[in-house]
């Protein structure tokens, strides 16, 4: 008799991993230029990758996960159409990564960064 994966344990997904998975889904999208820092804080910050997940936040409840993301963008970039990327890619990534579904993506754009000169 086999036994079924599901019969052998439980897999656990930390919220921060799928923090994670988010924000590095969104920074792939051309035109996103980094994640916003502290996300309720007046002072932005731009996040290292070591800090993806400050960006990003995710309410996990059973099956279900709902995404937040503060984002930078490039100056140049439509904003719409740049948003609907990023939340379809990040929809994308973290349901293919966990298996959750997920139900928002919610975009806050928190700034924009101007080209160097």
């Amino acid at each position: 008799m086999s036994k079924n994966v599901a019969d052998i344990g439980s897999v656990k997904i930390a919220d921060d991993v799928v923090a994670r998975i988010a924000a590095l889904a969104a920074l792939e999208v051309d035109g996103v230029s980094a994640m916003a820092g502290n996300y309720t804080s007046d002072v932005l910050e731009k996040v290292s990758r070591k800090n993806l997940a400050k960006g990003a936040k995710v309410m996990v409840s059973s099956a279900e996960v709902k995404v937040d993301l503060a984002l930078m963008m490039a100056y140049g970039y439509n904003i719409p159409a740049t948003c609907q990327q990023a939340q379809t890619k990040v929809k994308a990534s973290v349901e293919n990564m966990t298996g959750l579904e997920v139900t928002d993506v919610n975009i806050r754009i928190a700034g924009i960064t101007m080209p160097k000169a």
